[in-house]
């Protein structure tokens, strides 16, 4: 029987928090040993380590079913961002329990999640009961830092620990939101992939006591910030995108939904409802087009140095479906100009279209939302695209149907959604608690 730790998210929680996953350099391969230890001790022998070395390693776990399903996949990546530049009213690694919450990186992004699987596996265990099917939990590495190291590596070289599977539960979705005093539950059914781009600035440098040259780097730096900063890129809708817009003109009150439906179906009126909260605004903005951010930027070291030569690191977000990197790469150039090189610093591999463009709303999705109305009858389960990217378009490669779902029922007015990547990043007992349920019962009957 499994010790009542085991039981509970909270505890499994504060001890992930305490092991440092922070990627770059990642190191998940102790809290796979972690892990490891706890199989062990409840006799728990069905499992993979693997991994390009041996401080990042994958855990893939199988917990058997009744067979009356297909396996399904549980996947949470074991690494978090950097705490560098951050002021945390609690320390990052502690995992605190501080008023009902529990502090931490990774709180919500995503070792919450992982302590929920966790418990509600066990829960399942201890109780004598098996899913419905096969339950294959996989913890990975590498997911903050392209998943090379993670998923990446798991689906390119050991995709027969993932056969059978249909569909997966990840991330991203479920954590609640208010919108018009209408609280929404979203299933995140299509994300946007990255293409992480370079420009590279170069012009006349020199000493920094006499006039800068025209055409300078940091002259042409300004414009190039100036714009791509905040910049809404061309709209293309996606059938995802479509469904969400539809499915929050339809259950929010007016006249707040009629500006919503008024967004999805003209293109011409393409501004994010004014109704909404800023948040949600740039949410839905964000699915509607290809996005870009200028995020690092690297120049010279000495203050009477003028640089010839700056980069810019851009983080830009592809719709899913047919578009690639290059429809990216136009757009912003429409912007910048020709004369500026533009260098590819990654980009996920693009999933067949039919698995991540055109989201499939068959039983498993009803059932993930029965399960919302179920625990939270008061909500609504929202078709979400996401503008971020997750595991899910790796695993997508093997022909999964990846769901973003992973319920937590925050306070009214939370900022915790806000949290992610953020300073104070925390997450509550009840949502821990409230999620662990929902998990539990869509484990115990998923079609």
């Amino acid at each position: 029987m499994p010790a009542s730790s085991l039981l509970d998210p909270v505890p499994l929680l504060q001890d992930l928090i305490r092991i440092d996953t922070v990627n770059p350099p990642g190191d998940e391969g102790r809290l796979v040993a972690h892990l490891e230890r706890l199989l062990i001790a409840e006799g728990i022998t069905d499992y993979k380590v693997v991994g390009p070395s041996a401080e990042r390693t994958n855990l893939v776990v199988r917990f058997p079913g009744r067979g009356e399903a297909p396996p399904l996949l549980l996947h949470a990546h074991s690494d978090v961002v950097p705490v560098t530049g951050q002021q945390w009213t609690h320390p990052p690694f502690e995992g605190r329990l501080v008023d009902g919450e529990v502090w931490g990186r990774g709180a919500i992004d995503m070792k919450g999640g992982l302590a929920m699987m966790l418990a509600a596996l066990f829960r399942l265990r201890e109780r004598g009961e098996r899913p419905a099917g096969d339950v294959i939990l996989a913890v990975v590495a590498d997911e903050e830092d392209g998943s090379g190291a993670g998923a990446g590596y798991l689906v390119e070289n050991h995709p027969e620990l993932f056969e059978g599977v249909r569909c997966a539960i990840g991330e991203e979705g479920g954590a609640g939101i208010e919108l018009a005093g209408i609280r929404f539950h979203p299933i995140v059914v299509a994300e946007k992939r990255p293409g992480w781009l370079r420009l590279t600035l170069r012009g006349p440098g020199g000493h920094a006591s006499r006039l800068a040259a025209p055409g300078n780097p940091m002259a042409r730096l300004g414009a190039v910030l100036g714009a791509l900063s905040g910049v809404r890129l061309p709209r293309h809708q996606m059938p995802a995108a479509d469904r969400m817009l539809a499915a929050l003109a339809g259950a929010l009150p007016e006249p707040l939904a009629g500006a919503v439906a008024r967004l999805r179906e003209d293109g011409a009126a393409d501004a994010p409802p004014s109704g909404l909260p800023q948040a949600e605004a740039l949410q839905l903005d964000s699915v509607l087009r290809h996005t870009v951010n200028p995020t690092v930027v690297r120049t010279g070291h000495k203050i009477n140095m003028m640089p010839a030569e700056i980069t810019v690191d851009l983080d830009g977000r592809i719709l899913p479906g047919e578009f690639e990197v290059a429809d990216l790469v136009a757009e912003i150039r429409a912007l910048i100009g020709d004369d500026i090189p533009v260098e590819l610093l990654h980009e996920d591999p693009r999933v067949r279209p039919e698995l991540i463009a055109e989201p499939e709303f068959g039983a498993f999705y009803h059932r993930l939302e029965a399960v919302l109305r179920a625990a939270d009858p008061d909500a609504v389960p929202l078709p979400m695209m996401s503008p971020a990217t997750t595991d899910a378009t790796v695993f997508a490669r093997l022909g999964i149907r990846c769901y973003g779902w992973l319920p937590l029922l925050l306070p009214a007015g939370a900022e915790h959604r806000r949290l992610l990547h953020c300073a104070d990043e925390r997450i509550p007992v009840d949502a821990l608690e409230f999620g662990t349920r929902c998990l539990t019962e869509l484990l115990r009957d998923h079609p």
